[in-house]
């Protein structure tokens, strides 16, 4: 099966360089820096997991990419998917497979629009890492995990083959039949999470410390009521699990929002929080989501300001 990876960052490169140790068909679709700096100093991933030091891992520039692939693993940042779509379409063919793992769902209905529904599978990932400064992937704790599924939760013809080719990997790789409502929960998790630690400026640690973990709760509850008013409410073991995640003493979670913002770096604030906001039902009043959306619009309305500067 022949993979293409679509970028090389933390998520593209952690998951595709496990896939090339791992002897499967891999290529990353990268810009012209990027491909420079990977023939110069190869892929190099430090991980819990075990280190990976791959020399002159196989990379195309999007003017350069011919043929078709089998399934391509798109992991780039929610607002860059229009000019990914349109590198990588060319390697799309009758029987390509694409899996995104973006933030949000706004991604997969401007995927289906442009590919086709069958196509394009709905797919999230769980793991924390983080590109270096020197270009290496740093993965900061032992989760490493990918789930797919299609959209209809219909098993494909192309459902084993994909497995196979994810499976044995060094990570863990699931088939999900309902992957709609895993991503609608994931997102309910990171709106909530980014919402609240950008609110705060603070981690989850912290805002318990200050008492102010109800305020956490209604933002969750305010995302759960517009996932389920879509027709994906929460399921009861999800709720449960996340609220204790949302109530730890001294944890040090922070959304990765929160992170764009201390580096003055562009969020995905609309995708995340604008495009939830946006899928409330006529009536609804999500007070504290709408805070939180407006709170990182402005961040980005004065980032901008300044760099017009």
């Amino acid at each position: 099966m022949r993979i293409l990876v679509i970028g090389a960052g933390a998520l593209g490169g952690y998951f595709g360089a496990r896939l090339l140790a791992a002897g499967r068909d891999v290529t990353f679709l990268v810009r012209p820096a990027r491909a420079e700096a990977l023939k110069k100093n190869g892929l190099a991933v430090r991980s819990p997991a075990g280190d990976l030091n791959l020399p002159s891992p196989p990379t195309v520039t999007s003017e350069r990419l011919k043929g078709q692939y089998d399934l391509i693993l798109l992991s780039c940042k929610a607002y860059d998917l229009e000019d990914a779509i349109q590198s990588f379409a060319p390697a799309v063919g009758d029987d390509t497979v694409i899996i995104p793992f973006l933030n949000g769902l706004r991604h997969i209905d401007v995927l289906n629009a442009r590919f086709g529904k069958e196509k394009v599978f709905g797919g999230q990932c769980a793991i924390s890492a983080t590109l270096s400064a020197n270009g290496e992937i740093l993965h900061l704790v032992d989760l490493h995990t990918l789930s797919f599924g299609e959209q209809n939760g219909a098993r494909s013809k192309h459902r084993d083959e994909i497995i196979a080719a994810l499976s044995g990997a060094n990570f863990i790789a699931e088939a999900s039949d309902n992957i709609l409502q895993d991503m609608w929960e994931k997102w309910v998790f990171i709106a909530t999470a980014a919402g609240s630690t950008c609110l705060m400026r603070a981690s989850i640690g912290d805002i318990v410390a200050a008492d102010a973990s109800d305020l956490v709760m209604k933002l969750f509850d305010e995302c759960s009521g517009i996932a389920a008013g879509a027709g994906f409410e929460p399921r009861p073991a999800y709720k449960e699990r996340t609220r204790s995640i949302f109530t730890m003493p001294g944890s040090p979670l922070m959304a990765s929002m929160l992170r764009d913002i201390e580096k003055r770096s562009r969020t995905e604030g609309d995708h995340v929080l604008g495009d939830l906001l946006g899928r409330a039902k006529t009536g609804e009043i999500p007070v504290l989501l709408n805070a939180a959306y407006a709170h990182v619009k402005s961040y980005e309305a004065r980032r901008a300001r300044e760099a017009g500067k």
